[in-house]
């Protein structure tokens, strides 16, 4: 029984066709979520409202795994994710496993597989960041091109994240990062190991749903937010730099009005969408369900489309 991999960008429906999927099944759910797998950040990440019994999530009797365990000081990769992942398969032989997240990276990992590359180090990292604010991104960029060309090729002069790993693999290793990656990066999940379904919303109909959503619960991620910090946490803590975080304490302390929070969440979050379908588009052996209107959204109807073609 192959796994069903739901993907597509946040708000796109995949929580609820999980949950139906799972009910039709008598399957489980793996979240691949980056920010789901924290505690005490519900209404802001979006995560399914469950409560745990003996040792599992359930959202309305559904298993719903990899969420709502990590302590909010905590991280949590692509790595951790597979092994984690694994074993819960391990766990659950015979059963419909599902898969739903938009962390296009974990599903990559676990699917396809991901260069094991080594991780950075203080020092490394705050000698790239006394670069970029000596001669800023273009600066960056070019120390890259000077010592691997191949990759900064590749990256934009404006990705400031990517440009700094690919710098960090060099410092580290003292080969550019061109020559360290395997290819997997490319490569597609087999058809035979996985049944992949990517919710394609037309980008006018994703972001109505975004900013409808945005408002929803912009109220419930602040006062998550000012929970946080009153017990003591600080802005830098890792959960509270999910997104939506930094702008809902930024209205908390007098910095944004709340319709200007509301409306940088919303902005931040269709452009992290564009990203995702940008990611997510790759996977060109998938079951596209196109979506152009609300009521194009039917989880039942989709279920039944999918179980029909696993």
């Amino acid at each position: 029984m192959k796994p069903i991999v739901l993907c597509g960008p946040t708000a796109s429906g995949k929580t609820e066709l999980a949950l139906e999927l799972a009910r039709q099944t008598n399957g489980i759910i793996l979240s691949a979520d980056s920010r789901q797998v924290y505690q005490r950040l519900t209404v802001g990440t979006a995560k399914p409202e469950g409560t745990w019994q003996n040792g599992a999530y359930l959202v309305g009797g559904v298993p719903y795994h990899l969420v709502d365990f990590l302590d909010v000081t905590d991280t949590f990769n692509a790595g951790t994710f597979k092994t984690r992942a694994q074993e819960l398969l391990d766990k659950n032989l015979g059963k419909q496993i599902i898969f739903a997240g938009g962390t296009g990276m974990y599903l990559h990992a676990f699917f396809v597989g991901m260069d094991e590359l080594p991780a950075g180090t203080p020092q490394t990292r705050a000698a790239l960041q006394t670069l970029l604010e000596t001669k800023g991104k273009e600066g960056l960029h070019a120390e890259l091109a000077k010592q691997d060309p191949v990759s900064a090729a590749v990256i934009p002069p404006g990705n400031v994240q990517r440009t700094m790993r690919a710098l960090e693999l060099y410092l580290l290793t003292g080969k550019p990062a061109s020559e360290l990656k395997s290819g997997n990066f490319f490569k597609l999940p087999t058809q035979d190991s996985s049944f992949w379904v990517y919710l394609n919303w037309e980008k006018d109909a994703l972001n109505a749903r975004i900013t409808e959503r945005t408002e929803q619960i912009f109220d419930g991620m602040a006062d998550e937010a000012r929970a946080l910090l009153s017990a003591g946490y600080t802005a830098d803590t890792p959960a509270l730099k999910s997104l939506g975080y930094p702008q809902a304490i930024a209205y908390l302390h007098g910095d944004l009005s709340r319709a200007e929070a509301v409306e940088r969440v919303a902005t931040l979050t269709r452009q992290y969408a564009k990203r995702q379908r940008t990611w997510f588009n790759r996977y060109t052996n998938a079951l596209r369900i196109t979506l152009a209107r609300p009521e194009d959204f039917d989880a039942k109807k989709i279920t039944r489309e999918i179980l029909s073609r696993v």
